[in-house]
């Protein structure tokens, strides 16, 4: 059987030197097997060649049986890998390759960044609710700094109408779903993240399950009722919550975050406002460029929370007025009687 094993391996190391694809060696040591077999079956116990091939008929037959067994084992288990959805595979460390270190240089060298912190952008998460005016500018810019895994959910198809303002989505996808469409626009500016597209309406019953997979929550969403349901939701996670609105010429953007001692969405705004008072974009119109101006702030913001620089608006509510260019940043509390996070540490 020595003899058998070391002819096997004499085959594997000829085909390694020949560079001959894997399935040839096996099917190189196959066909000795099968001769070894060959030998055992046909001639007589005692004959030299079955003394030289060493063992009995059963005992390679055993052998072979147990090599089979193993191979449909690992097969299996190659199948199984591929059905894994990557979010499910276990994190591993993410080594930037020497062209993902080249595209990320300017943020590299920002000393508040630096490598530590492009590391940390790198291994953070992010869900960006809508992929309309606000999440536009906000996910590409999310995807240009690096950041590993973003996902982004939204219920809405491109229209003809929403290229105003929505850059990410162009002529030719009408009719898409926004969330397939921001897929491939990030895809394309930066093949190093990982794009995790919801085509469905963020609702009660999955926003739990989905938050809990991301470190950062950034809402662009422009439907009064999942804003309230994204920011219960973060609250209920401890998840930060980069929320931004706008109307005609004027948006705000704030970071709230009630385990670090700061107001949530509801300190602030305690009831929707009145009917009429703030009208939507189709209702009242939009300036093109406003959502990628607080679209873009919203991923300033998640970049400087995720890589510890400088001070976030946390605390702060920023009003930013295009029509007469004038910025206002204004205190915001927590409030102890608020309904959601009241009683949040």
């Amino acid at each position: 059987m020595t003899l058998v094993l070391a002819m096997a391996a004499m085959l594997w190391g000829i085909g390694h030197i020949l560079r001959m694809p894997t399935n040839a060696r096996f099917l190189m040591i196959a066909l000795l097997y099968v001769g070894v077999l060959a030998v055992q079956a046909i001639f007589p116990e005692g004959h030299a060649l079955r003394a030289a091939t060493g063992g009995s008929l059963g005992e390679w037959i055993s052998l072979g049986f147990l090599a089979g067994m193993v191979w449909i084992y690992s097969q299996g288990l190659k199948k199984l890998r591929t059905r894994v959805r990557p979010e499910n595979l276990p994190k591993t460390e993410n080594v930037p390759s020497s062209s993902e270190l080249e595209r990320n240089a300017r943020h590299i060298v920002l000393r508040e960044i630096g490598g530590p912190g492009q590391k940390r952008l790198k291994n953070a998460a992010v869900l960006v609710v809508g992929a309309g005016g606000l999440g536009s500018p906000a996910l590409l810019y999310l995807a240009a700094s690096g950041i590993g895994t973003i996902g982004v959910i939204d219920d809405d198809v491109v229209e003809n109408s929403n290229l105003q303002r929505q850059i990410i989505h162009t002529d030719d996808r009408i009719g898409m779903p926004k969330v397939f469409s921001a897929e491939q626009a990030m895809r394309a500016q930066n093949p190093f993240v990982e794009v995790r597209p919801y085509h469905r309406r963020l609702t009660a019953d999955i926003a739990r399950e989905l938050f809990q997979d991301y470190d950062l929550i950034l809402d662009g969403c422009d439907d009064v009722e999942t804003r309230y349901l994204v920011n219960e939701t973060a609250v209920g996670l401890r998840i930060p919550l980069v929320s931004a609105a706008i109307t005609q010429w004027e948006g705000q953007i704030s970071v709230f975050d009630p385990s670090r001692k700061g107001p949530c969405y509801a300190c602030v705004f305690p009831e929707p406002a009145a009917a009429g008072l703030a009208p939507s974009c189709a209702e009242g119109g939009v300036l093109s460029p406003l959502p990628g101006v607080v679209g873009a702030m919203m991923a300033v913001e998640a970049v400087k929370f995720l890589a510890g620089a400088g001070e976030t608006l946390h605390g702060r509510l920023l009003i930013y007025d295009a029509l007469y260019a004038d910025t206002r940043i204004i205190a915001v509390e927590r409030r102890n009687d608020c309904k959601i996070c009241g009683t949040a540490g």
